[in-house]
């Protein structure tokens, strides 16, 4: 079956996800006929959503399962993009075997993450949550000009060990040089022979400073556990803007509370949102930084994000598919 190429009827499923207030949606617009929905199959009513499901031609999902039954239920289903990078979300194998073509979004966040990444990383290594404090006390009572709180130090000389070196890591390596820091790679996995990358257990052992930046797979769940703590620096910095699974929680506190490693600073967990009682967004101490799952959602980064789905069902609609996976 063909598009109706001049106006292609699309869903977007979970719009809200983007936080939309501030960004354009004229260039969507532009290259279909929209159904919108905020929040995704929760905050529609039965049957509007079967009924769009059932004539729509385009599905848009940032975090909306698209399961094989949903597929299914799309009978006039011809392209499905994702609003992000990961296509987890999404069974492809079932896209697959109903002739439905799926896209995702690259590269539109790397500013925006790299920019994160190093904010979280100044902010421990300069002790600002501390010296913010103190700002609006101590330094009143100071003997000098200034106040001598906790020891702060530079990025200059340091090692950044990265894990992950794809499109994020290779931009975070950039940046650290800039500050004068000395870049260390991690490998792969066992198999990876490639002589300039680290071995996991030697890269954290000599790294200032280790950020996360790879997908979270069956493989490295938990990669960073008691015995990786164990071997990091009593002062080592620990940054993870990928995914909170790529940590073991319990172990990361027990860490922190025992001075195995400085300070961590987590813009992801393993539960998100994360329940009211979860034990990291409870620890009160200055060397836990956690943000709320932000890192990409700068707005200038949304944007482009929109900008790019336009741009997938436009190269689509012509014949020229774009970011297949």
């Amino acid at each position: 079956m063909l598009m109706n190429v001049k106006n292609p009827h699309a869903v977007f499923l979970d719009k809200s996800s983007l936080y939309p207030d501030d960004l354009d949606f004229s260039v969507l617009e532009k290259v279909a006929h929209w159904q919108w929905f905020e929040k995704g199959f929760d905050d529609a009513a039965p049957g509007d959503m079967r009924h769009s499901l059932k004539n729509a031609e385009i599905l848009v999902t940032n975090k909306v399962l698209i399961s094989s039954g949903v597929i299914a239920n799309c009978k006039q289903l011809k392209l499905i993009c994702v609003a992000a990078t990961g296509v987890n979300n999404v069974d492809l194998e079932a896209a697959e075997k109903q002739g439905v073509q799926v896209c995702n979004v690259r590269a539109y966040a790397t500013s925006s993450v790299v920019q994160h990444v190093f904010s979280l990383i100044l902010t421990l290594n300069r002790k600002l949550l501390s010296y913010s404090k103190a700002a609006n006390g101590d330094w009143s009572h100071s003997d000098y000009f200034c106040y001598f709180g906790e020891p702060i130090s530079e990025l200059q000389g340091k090692t950044l060990g990265i894990i992950g070196y794809g499109e994020l890591g290779k931009a975070v390596a950039e940046v650290a040089k800039c500050f004068g820091m000395n870049v260390l790679v991690g490998k792969r996995d066992a198999t990876d022979s490639r002589p300039e990358r680290e071995d996991l257990a030697a890269l954290l052992a000599v790294s200032d400073v280790v950020s996360l930046h790879c997908p979270l797979t069956e493989n490295n769940f938990h990669m960073i556990g008691s015995s990786e703590f164990e071997l990091m620096k009593s002062d080592a910095l620990l940054i993870n803007t990928a995914r909170g699974g790529l940590i073991d929680e319990q172990a990361l506190l027990y860490a922190l509370d025992n001075k195995q490693i400085g300070a961590a600073a987590l813009d992801v967990l393993e539960e998100e949102p994360p329940s009211v009682d979860n034990a990291l967004i409870n620890y009160r101490s200055d060397n836990l930084l956690i943000t709320p799952h932000v890192a990409w959602a700068s707005r200038e980064s949304r944007q482009r994000l929109v900008n790019e789905i336009a741009e997938n069902i436009q190269s689509f609609q012509q014949g020229v598919p774009r970011n297949i996976v």
